[in-house]
């Protein structure tokens, strides 16, 4: 889609509102947690000290407000997500499908319910720039999330009688579609020391971001899992532009871990086939542990 056709956006908003309402009158607006899937991680990462091992990172993706979730919908997600009390909590991209307009105060509420430990921390996504990244932006910083498109965030930890400070490196790429990414200025914030974890909204960046050798994990959604899984496997044939390679679930790329979310919403047709929404808990792993068993 060209996000900056009006025509073209008018009929994506026509359809937008009367999938909407179909789907409102198929199956209510009542949060059931049954109809979403918390897909449990081991992610086991080099350079993670022991300080960060078993560390809970929640990650929600590809919300499209107003599509699949409505607002109450979005709130279910929101109070149930704080039950599983994780260390932080990443956004990775698009939050709205194709309007924007009498959803900001929702975005901004549920965003703001959000509760980690360490923080919450996003990216954006091609329809965030589509409809108005300066606005989602906006939306971020009233609900204390750090916009983390093209920038680093470090966590530091030190213990009793440790005078070193231990570090966890989350860095993040704005959209990829629309050429607002720019990892050379993330290198360059990312400090060298720490295990570095990256977000980016499109799967596919995955073959840039893992020839920098810096990341050991990137987390991205704007597939939606293809919304069709083969049954009794884990393919996707349905593959957009920028998830063709890395369409869903835990793939292997040069010495990286790229994790694909199947997200949480859809878009256009809110038909989902043996693909069901996620919520993505990752449990982070150090092998400084085995090291120490092995001496």
């Amino acid at each position: 889609m060209d996000g900056n056709k009006p025509s073209a956006l008018k009929v994506r908003q026509g359809l937008q509102e009367f999938m909407t309402q179909s789907r409102e009158m198929s199956f209510g607006t009542e949060f059931n947690k049954e109809f979403f899937d918390v897909v449990n991680v081991d992610i086991e990462l080099n350079n993670l000290d022991l300080a960060f091992n078993n560390y809970k990172i929640i990650n929600l993706t590809d919300i499209h407000i107003g599509q699949w979730l409505n607002p109450e919908y979005l709130e279910g997600v929101v109070e149930y997500v704080n039950t599983l009390k994780p260390d932080m909590i990443t956004l990775t991209g698009d939050y709205v499908s194709y309007i924007l307009e009498g959803y900001e105060e929702d975005l901004k509420k549920s965003f703001k319910k959000l509760k980690a430990k360490d923080g919450k921390l996003a990216v954006l996504g091609n329809h965030d720039h589509w409809l108005g990244a300066s606005e989602i932006r906006n939306i971020l910083k009233k609900a204390d999330v750090k916009d983390l498109s093209n920038d680093v965030y470090t966590l530091k930890k030190s213990e009793k009688n440790d005078n070193h400070e231990k570090l966890l490196n989350i860095a993040g790429v704005d959209s990829y579609t629309v050429g607002a990414d720019n990892l050379d200025s993330v290198l360059k914030k990312l400090p060298n020391q720490g295990a570095a974890i990256l977000l980016a909204h499109e799967p596919d960046f995955a073959k840039i971001s893992s020839e920098s050798g810096r990341f050991g994990l990137q987390i991205s959604g704007h597939s939606h899992g293809g919304q069709f899984i083969i049954p009794g496997t884990n393919i996707a044939p349905f593959r957009g532009p920028k998830s063709t390679r890395y369409p869903v679930g835990k793939y292997k790329v040069k010495n990286m871990i790229q994790y694909t979310s199947r997200g949480l919403g859809t878009n256009t047709f809110w038909m989902r086939i043996n693909c069901k929404p996620e919520i993505t808990l990752f449990h982070l792993k150090s092998n400084e542990k085995q090291k120490i068993e092995i001496i």
